[in-house]
C-alpha cells in the first residue's frame, strides 16, 4: 500500500475539489482508493486474531464513499478529503461499536468506541455506566490505555442526562452522546511501512474499551 500517493491524491482533490478534477483524474482515485482498502483490510486481518468479532468484515463493506450528501449543507463541495473507514460487526452502516481508520494529509487517526448511538442504544450504554463505571474507568485510566488515547470526542450534554443525578459519582460518564477515542498520526508515520502495525497496537489497546460498549448494548 503506498499512502503516500494517497495523501498526495487528497491533497489534489482538496484544492481542485469538483467533478471535473474528479473525473480527470480517475485513474489517481482508484490507485488511492485501493491502498486505503489494502490498509483497512490489513487491519480487519490483524485485528481479527484478537477480536474474532470483525473476522468476516471486508473492507470494501467498511469503507466510506468519497462523495458528499451536500443537500442539507452550506459546504457544496462534492467530495470528502479523506478516506474513511468503520470496522465493525456487519459492517459501517450498522451502528456497532468498531474501530475507525481516517487518512487525510495532516489529520491521520485511528481508534473507535461508537459514534452518536440511538436513543435506546444510548440508554444501554448509560445503565452499563451507571452500573459498572469503575470498570470502564480502569480501562481508560491504564498506563497503556492513556498512551495511545488523550480525551474522548467531546459529545455530551451540557448537564446531567434524564434519570440521573447531578451528583451520580460517574456523571461525567453518563454525560456523553458518543463514546470515542482517536489516536493521531503524522504523515510521515502514516506512510511508514511501519504505520499498519500501528494501527495494530491501537486497536489492541481499544478493544477493552469496545468490549465494554459491547457489553452494555447486549
Amino acid at each position: 500500500m503506498d499512502i503516500k500517493q494517497t495523501h498526495k491524491f487528497l491533497k489534489g482533490l482538496a484544492a481542485n475539489n469538483s467533478k471535473v478534477w474528479m473525473d480527470g483524474h480517475k485513474p489517481d482515485y482508484q490507485i488511492a482508493k485501493a491502498n486505503f482498502i489494502e490498509l483497512v483490510q490489513d487491519a480487519i486481518n490483524t485485528t481479527a486474531k484478537f477480536d474474532p468479532e470483525i473476522a468476516d468484515e471486508e473492507a470494501k463493506k467498511c469503507v466510506f464513499r468519497l462523495n458528499r450528501d451536500v443537500r442539507f449543507s452550506n459546504n457544496k463541495d462534492p467530495y470528502k478529503t479523506n478516506f474513511g473507514g468503520a470496522i465493525c460487526k456487519g459492517g459501517r452502516k450498522t451502528g456497532n461499536p468498531g474501530y475507525y481508520i481516517h487518512i487525510m494529509p495532516g489529520n491521520n487517526f485511528a481508534g473507535g468506541g461508537l459514534y452518536h448511538p440511538e436513543p435506546e442504544s444510548l440508554k444501554k450504554i448509560r445503565q452499563e455506566i451507571d452500573y459498572n463505571g469503575l470498570e470502564l474507568i480502569k480501562i481508560i485510566k491504564s498506563a497503556k490505555f492513556k498512551k495511545h488515547f488523550n480525551e474522548p470526542y467531546d459529545d455530551k450534554v451540557k448537564t446531567a442526562p434524564k434519570g440521573y443525578a447531578k451528583d451520580h459519582p460517574h456523571i461525567d460518564l453518563l454525560r456523553y452522546r458518543s463514546f470515542i477515542y482517536m489516536q493521531q498520526f503524522t504523515d510521515k508515520e502514516a506512510q511508514s511501512q511501519e504505520f499498519p502495525k500501528m494501527i495494530r497496537e491501537t486497536f489492541k489497546t481499544m478493544k477493552p474499551y469496545l468490549d465494554f460498549l459491547r457489553k452494555g448494548l447486549d
